[in-house]
């Protein structure tokens, strides 16, 4: 094996600065749009439920937002990368790395890191598909929040020297078809192929992908006109997956991909590639390993009950709907990369995860060597895990990467 290209990192985040709504919402809002407050702050883990007090005499600094009916900490797991311990801590802007949220800080490191460009979703106050202005009662102003959002990550997160190596994902207000249809064509016009959705959107309360109204069939469509990707990371349906209540947080860990597995699952059964054909979706940390497994099983659901008795109704077998449809993304995934062969090598691509805790960084020449040589990866292959399936799947071409 080679040696390894510049990467393109699918699923990294970014911090959201203090004054990212505040600079850009009407004055009328400035004390109601989400803003930083800075307070003391106790976190507390216990029977594995996550709790918090602010104002405490005696707490540690924490950086608060504040968004109507909301307040929420800056915990330290949101931007882990730099702290050597990873406890549950409440954080200031101060104390992160400034590749969290300052362009150019991020873009050293990345370059740091052998990363040429980079994927970021949202992170602390919007969560990953931004379910919190879904959660807010005046959907007039989570519309121009999510507007606001957009508009950050296009015209300034990812412009200037940002242009072509920070690309640029945006939001759509989740309670509105409609008004989702015209966020989507409003920022590709600006430049923007890429959206967060929810892995299930029934968790939030919203109709799921087998509606039978179709509720989100023109969201899809849109994103088929717009050749935009439909981009789902774990945790975007504001549940994650465990055994019990008392069960560590390392079981959630453990199995975090049946997230991702059980949205596939539902993309492919519903119907939703025969409808669109067009339509490409990626999974973010969700790695690829269980793929092959689920890929048979639907099959051979498929081929004994596939007169819709199950309620599967597709002219061709699951499995065919994977190429040029859904993208896995892996960080350490050696068991997919072995199965490469049954995923559709054209179907993974890379991902760092800055700045979380889980994220690679600044050793991810390292990971993904270890990981590409364990694999017996040839070159062509090492190529189109670490960005050939990335420019492929997210149309970098508008961006000025061709190879």
């Amino acid at each position: 094996m080679g040696t390894i290209p510049r990467i393109i990192s699918v699923d990294d985040h970014v911090v959201e600065p203090p004054d990212l709504w505040t600079s850009r919402l009407p004055a009328k809002y400035q004390d109601r749009c989400p803003r930083v407050e800075r307070d003391t702050a106790r976190f507390l883990f216990e029977g594995g439920v996550f709790s918090y007090e602010k104002g405490v005499e005696g707490g540690e600094q924490c950086d608060w937002w504040l968004y109507d009916d909301l307040v929420y900490p800056f915990p330290k797991l949101s931007a882990a990368v730099g702290f050597d311990d990873l406890d549950i801590t409440p954080v200031t802007f101060d104390e992160i790395h400034p590749g969290g949220w300052k362009q150019p800080d991020r873009l050293a490191a990345m370059d740091v890191n052998h990363v040429d460009a980079s994927v970021c979703f949202p992170n602390v106050l919007p969560r990953f598909c931004g379910q919190t202005f879904l959660e807010r009662e005046d959907k007039d102003l989570a519309l121009l929040c999510v507007q606001a959002y957009n508009d950050w990550m296009i015209d300034e997160w990812c412009a200037g020297a940002g242009r072509g190596r920070l690309i640029p994902l945006t939001l759509i207000p989740l309670w509105d078809p409609v008004a989702a249809v015209a966020e989507v064509h409003r920022c590709a016009g600006k430049g923007s192929f890429a959206i967060a959705f929810s892995e299930n959107p029934y968790h939030l309360g919203l109709p799921s992908v087998h509606d039978k109204d179709r509720f989100w069939d023109p969201f899809f469509r849109a994103c088929e006109e717009t050749d935009s990707v439909v981009c789902m990371h774990i945790g975007s349906s504001s549940k994650m997956p465990s055994t019990s209540p008392d069960a560590p947080f390392a079981v959630s860990s453990a199995l975090t991909f049946s997230n991702a597995m059980g949205s596939m699952c539902d993309f492919i059964l519903s119907g939703i590639f025969v409808r669109f054909p067009l339509l490409k979706v990626a999974y973010s940390e969700g790695q690829v390993g269980w793929m092959p497994y689920v890929l048979e099983r639907m099959d051979k659901i498929w081929a004994e009950r596939g007169d819709a008795s199950f309620g599967i109704d597709l002219p061709e077998r699951p499995s065919s709907y994977m190429p040029g449809h859904v993208w896995g993304c892996i960080f350490d995934d050696e068991t997919g990369l072995r199965n490469r062969d049954v995923i559709g090598m054209d179907q993974i691509c890379f991902e760092v995860d800055f700045p979380h805790a889980d994220s690679t960084y600044p050793d991810t020449l390292e990971v993904a060597t270890r990981i590409c040589t364990a694999a017996g990866l040839s070159d062509d292959e090492v190529y189109r895990l670490m960005r050939g399936n990335a420019i492929d799947c997210f149309g970098l071409e508008r961006f000025g990467i061709t190879a």
